[in-house]
């Protein structure tokens, strides 16, 4: 009987330990990693973040699960810079990214010898997969899958970068391509269906990795003019617009304008459909989501904002953020510690154990402590650049203007979100520290820029 028990006790110590360890290791499982990155969208343009001219039911039940990020930054208030700073963790001008936007059959492109968020979270034996738009260069040596990508279906560009663009008779544009991998599998498709399709590759590849570590960059190609939405969602826009569009020739984009709303519900969706995957999967709780823009809006709103896209005003580089982790960050939270695009490369390298690259300057910083409320932004200041100059500088609540209209200019951003009250002339010391600040970052960069990749005879991908 004692001998029974002994082993019947024995037994029962292995069970322990053994449902131990393997709850030790699902906890040390590395977490997955989903970017959403829209194109255009402003900072009033989800209803969570005060628009009423939009809907976004989704994003906002992800904002009460997460939190709302309201002094977020993308480092360029246009396409190519921005997320030339997102892919590497750097200002734009640092990797020689500032200065254009990059057209069909472009000689210039992210360098390959830079090193993306996508290479060193595959380093540490992720999966990564990029669906949407790259506009990062659209050569073979700068295409996604030569940046760490192990799929990509999407644009090499924006998708006005087509013979129907208003502008096409100054850019003679070729027809738009669609790639898989590195292989055009359509030119000219309908771009009214180029989210629909990016957004199930999205779900396929979440579908398939569910038993590995996982990095989705989704690069949305909306809001950016030309507006589009599929038939689902066109059923909501008004009769009038409906009718007019029936009838498109090439591209009525003042019609298009019209269907904002709808073009952002089609977002909305398309957020709801991955987060939907995660939970199908089991994997939701082992999830970074993360959803931003690349830069301000041509046609929606920044308000209370001022400016748009192209302007370094917060309406042109301040976005609509939401970030979720169930259990990791605080739900229903308000975050309005200054943080920026830049700051993903290091902070999911940390939460990854993987290692940043030391021969180069990282001008993001690891954001984790400040998502979960325990530490104040890492980043003293903040800078704010059009192409190469170096126009404004955020220091705590202050924020100076030193080049570009009605500069200079200091404003207080905790008071003055719409910078319309100018105080410069109140706080002299003050400009002079700011300053000081920016003469120091820009002879750090003289010292530290890396160039832009350039290629001999560029290809057009189709014609």
């Amino acid at each position: 009987m004692t001998k029974r028990l002994n082993l019947i006790l024995e037994i029962c110590i292995c069970l322990v330990f053994g449902l131990s360890f393997f709850s030790s290791c699902a906890q040390q499982k590395k977490p997955n990693f989903i970017i959403i990155f829209t194109d255009d969208q402003g900072y009033a343009d989800l209803s969570c973040f005060g628009g009423n001219h939009v809907e976004t039911p989704k994003i906002d039940a992800m904002a009460a699960e997460g939190a709302k990020l309201t002094s977020f930054y993308v480092a360029a208030a246009v396409c190519t810079p921005s997320r030339a700073a997102l892919m590497t963790g750097s200002y734009p001008k640092r990797v020689g990214m500032a200065s254009r936007v990059l057209l069909a059959g472009d000689s210039v492109g992210l360098n390959p010898e830079e090193i993306t968020i996508a290479e060193v979270l595959k380093e540490v034996g992720y999966k990564t997969g990029m669906f949407g738009k790259w506009h990062l260069g659209d050569q073979l040596e700068f295409l996604p899958m030569r940046q760490g990508f192990d799929e990509f279906y999407g644009i090499p560009y924006s998708h006005d970068i087509a013979p129907y663009h208003q502008n096409q008779k100054k850019h003679n544009f070729p027809l738009l391509p669609v790639l898989d991998g590195e292989t055009v599998v359509e030119t000219d498709p309908d771009p009214d269906y180029l989210n629909q399709k990016i957004t199930k590759r999205a779900v396929q590849f979440i579908e398939k990795n569910k038993e590995n570590p996982f990095f989705i960059y989704l690069p949305h190609t909306s809001p950016h003019r030309p507006l589009l939405a599929s038939p689902k969602f066109m059923r909501s826009a008004p009769k009038d617009v409906i009718d007019v569009l029936k009838g498109e020739e090439g591209i009525d984009y003042k019609t298009r304008d019209k269907i904002y709303p709808q073009t952002i519900a089609e977002i909305d969706w398309s957020v709801g459909e991955i987060l939907e995957a995660l939970k199908t999967n089991g994997i939701d709780n082992n999830t970074f989501v993360i959803f931003t823009s690349d830069n301000g809006p041509m046609v929606g709103s920044a308000k209370p904002l001022k400016g748009r896209k192209g302007q370094t005003y917060e309406g042109g580089m301040r976005m609509p953020t939401v970030v979720r982790w169930p259990d990791k960050i605080p739900a229903e939270s308000v975050n309005d510690e200054v943080m920026t695009a830049m700051d993903l490369f290091p902070t999911f390298a940390k939460l990854a154990g993987a290692s940043l690259p030391k021969d180069r300057v990282i001008d993001g910083k690891d954001i984790m402590p400040v998502l979960q409320g325990a530490n104040k932004s890492p980043h003293k200041v903040f800078f704010y650049h059009k192409k190469n100059t170096l126009e404004a500088v955020r220091y705590g609540k202050w924020k100076l203007r030193i080049k570009g209209r009605k500069a200079p200019a200091l404003y207080n951003l905790n008071n003055d979100i719409g910078e319309k009250i100018n105080v410069i002339e109140q706080h002299p010391n003050l400009v002079k520290e700011m300053r000081g600040y920016i003469a120091d970052f820009e002879k750090n960069l003289a010292k530290n820029i890396r160039p832009a990749g350039i290629v001999e005879n560029p290809k057009i991908l189709s014609k």
